[in-house]
C-alpha cells in the first residue's frame, strides 16, 4: 500500500481504530500484560510504522517511554501535532522499519508494537524487519503484530499468516494469537480482513506461556 499517497490525500481510516472499542480494547489488553503491576514507568516502547502516532500517544499516556518510527514525513508531522495536543512526550524518528539501526535506534525496547506495517511488506522486507526488531529489542521484550489474513496483492496490504510471522522472527515464539476485531465494520467484513494480533516473546524466555489462542471466538486456531 502506498502510505505516502494515502497521507497526501488525507486517507488514513486506520486512525479511527483507536476509537473502536473491540479493536482498541483487545490491543490495550495485550499491552497491559507488559505493564508492571506497581505502575509506570514501564520502560521503552517502539511503535513500528507509527503513522500519526495514534497508538504511540496512547502508550505514552499509559506510562511508556515511546519512540515512533515511520517513513512518511507527513504522517510524522501529524504525529507531532497529535502528541503536542495530548501533552504526551514521544520521540519521532523518520526511518524504515527494515533499517532501525540505520535510523539511529539503539537497543533496549521492552515493547515493540506494529499495528499494520509487517503484513504489507515483501518476504525480504519482513525478514529484514525481523532482524532489526531482534537487534533493538531488550532480552525480555514482547512484540505485538496486527496482521490481516493473507490475500492477493492489490491496493491493500497483502496480509500475513502465522508461518510468515514465524519465518521473519526465528528467534521468537508466538505465545498468543487473538482476534483483533470481534465487531468489524462493513468494509472489514466485505474485504475479509480477518485480523489477528500475534504476541511474540524471545525463544526460551521465562513467562512465554506457550502458544495459544486468546479469543473464545478463535478456539484452537493459531493462524489465519
Amino acid at each position: 500500500m502506498n502510505y505516502r499517497l494515502a497521507y497526501a490525500i488525507g486517507f488514513h481510516p486506520w486512525e479511527e481504530l483507536a476509537e473502536h472499542p473491540p479493536f482498541a480494547g483487545k490491543l490495550l489488553e495485550l499491552v497491559a500484560r507488559e505493564e508492571d503491576e506497581h505502575g509506570p514507568p514501564y520502560g521503552r516502547a517502539l511503535d513500528l510504522g507509527a503513522g500519526s502516532a495514534v497508538w504511540g500517544v496512547r502508550l505514552a499516556q499509559r506510562g511508556w517511554d515511546v519512540t515512533c518510527i515511520d517513513i512518511v514525513e507527513k504522517a510524522l508531522r501529524r504525529a507531532r501535532e497529535r502528541a503536542d495536543e495530548a501533552g504526551a512526550e514521544v520521540r519521532l524518528v523518520h526511518g524504515d522499519v527494515t533499517a532501525l539501526r540505520a535510523a539511529g535506534l539503539d537497543s533496549g525496547f521492552r515493547l515493540l508494537l506494529d499495528t499494520g506495517t509487517f503484513h504489507g511488506l515483501s518476504e525480504v522486507q519482513r525478514e529484514a524487519m525481523g532482524k532489526e526488531v531482534s537487534a533493538v529489542a531488550a532480552p525480555d521484550a514482547t512484540v505485538i503484530l496486527d496482521c490481516f489474513a493473507p490475500r492477493r496483492r492489490g491496493p491493500l496490504p497483502g496480509g500475513a499468516s502465522r508461518a510468515d510471522v514465524e519465518r521473519a522472527f526465528p528467534g521468537w515464539e508466538i505465545t498468543d494469537v487473538a482476534v483483533a476485531d470481534t465487531e468489524p465494520d462493513a468494509l472489514a467484513r466485505l474485504m475479509k480482513f480477518d485480523e489477528r494480533f500475534y504476541r511474540l516473546r524471545r525463544t526460551g524466555r521465562a513467562g512465554s506461556g506457550g502458544s495459544r489462542a486468546m479469543s473464545p471466538r478463535n478456539p484452537g486456531r493459531a493462524g489465519r
